[in-house]
């Protein structure tokens, strides 16, 4: 029996066009689309595979969802899976999976990943490891919680994407900054943690029925919001060769327990984790969705699958197989320096080339005329695979060495 499922696809992206290929891929598959976008903006190649199109006017609306989903169970007689992987979408599609009876992801474990105060409470509520925080509502919650935790912390809104929003506070006027730039208020209010020092890692887990079946776990080099504090600084991450290093294989049981914590059933989950001077760990974030920075082309070029591919296989049908590990990866972004919001100039890509050139397997770099990035990924971006994981950081570190971007 065919399988129906329904896709979210708020516009044609390149990712999400990716995951579409995909989809159309797969056999014994009735696919439906629902999207922002008309009927005439779908790709040729897709159009003689998808059995239906559902246009709305937002896709991050539960009822809008909930009605198209409706639409197509009275046209096909049931949905089987209703599915997307942008990070603002996952309450959304739980809440609408929830009132459709689809199978998936439900409210309530979505809101357990998506609301960071409550994440926190869960995390917490289980015996893991998180840092102190409060949900802000207003000045004088944020004036209690630094007298319980002292200074520096860090503001975020409550249900944010990466470390966008994200700022650390040391003192009485930078916090006062921090509140009007997050205009907090009893119904607007700003996640509040202390501020934990340490390497910052992630943790990307498959679970199937509730029980984790795959691992693997990256460094970021440095952490975003210390890349977002000082603009000179260059950005990297890495994922080993090494599928878990003894930290991370330490930290799999944690990542397990979080997990369970929060409810996940089936997906590919994100976690960003911190481990500490002492080798104790604390859990910043989950994510019920596949990673961003480039981890999901490097983990495919890692493991040499197309890994938005074998996501899509495992939303489906429940079943995700990779080969072993035999690459490490990383990708190194360019972000410009000096004032001003224009690339003026790119410089050292030459030298660059000549010396690392060999490890460096997808590239987009920054083109001059081009407009300041508006967060820590920069203006442009080089994948790298090597043999190694040696051999990937001095490819990263010779591409940020080299490689200058100026704005002016």
């Amino acid at each position: 029996m065919s399988s129906h499922v329904l896709y979210v696809a708020p516009y044609f992206s390149a990712n999400i066009l990716h995951c579409l290929d995909a989809l159309c891929s797969l056999p014994d598959l009735r696919l439906g689309v629902i999207t922002q976008e008309p009927k005439d903006r779908l790709p040729e190649r897709h159009r003689g595979r998808i059995a239906g199109h559902y246009q709305i006017g937002d896709c991050l609306d539960a009822a809008q969802l909930t009605s198209a989903t409706r639409a197509f169970q009275n046209q096909w007689g049931r949905v089987d899976r209703l599915l997307g992987f942008l990070e603002q979408m996952q309450l959304p599609l739980a809440i609408a999976r929830d009132r459709t009876g689809v199978d998936g992801l439900g409210e309530t474990a979505a809101r357990n990943f998506r609301e960071k105060n409550r994440m926190k409470d869960v995390l917490r509520a289980a015996g893991l490891p998180v840092a102190p925080q409060a949900l802000l509502g207003s000045a004088d919650d944020a004036r209690r919680f630094i007298a319980e935790v002292g200074y520096p912390v860090v503001l975020k809104p409550p249900a944010g994407l990466g470390s966008q929003g994200t700022m650390r506070v040391t003192d009485d006027d930078e916090l006062a900054a921090a509140l009007a730039a997050l205009v907090v208020t009893p119904s607007h209010p700003a996640q509040a943690e202390a501020f934990v020092r340490g390497e910052e890692h992630t943790f990307e887990t498959v679970t199937i029925g509730g029980r984790a079946v795959w691992h693997s776990s990256s460094y970021y080099l440095p952490g975003p919001l210390q890349v977002l504090e000082n603009p000179w600084m260059q950005y990297c991450v890495l994922l080993p060769r090494e599928q878990l290093q003894p930290h991370a294989e330490k930290f799999r049981g944690t990542n397990i327990a979080a997990l369970d914590a929060l409810g996940i059933e089936t997906g590919l989950s994100h976690m960003e984790w911190f481990l500490r001077a002492d080798g104790t760990p604390i859990i910043s974030e989950v994510g019920a969705r596949p990673p961003g920075v480039h981890l999901m082309p490097m983990m495919g070029l890692a493991h040499e699958v197309d890994m938005w591919a074998k996501w899509v296989e495992l939303m489906v049908f429940d079943r995700f197989e990779v080969p072993e590990r035999r690459w490490a990866c990383g990708t190194a972004f360019f972000r410009g320096q000096g004032p001003g919001n224009e690339v003026r100039a790119v410089e050292g890509v030459a030298a660059a080339q000549e010396r690392v050139g060999k490890y460096v397997v997808e590239a987009k770099l920054p083109r001059v005329g081009q407009s300041r990035g508006p967060g820590y990924e920069g203006e442009g971006y080089a994948i790298v695979r090597a043999p190694t994981t040696a051999e990937a950081v001095e490819a990263l570190r010779g591409l940020v060495t080299m490689v200058r971007v100026s704005f002016g």
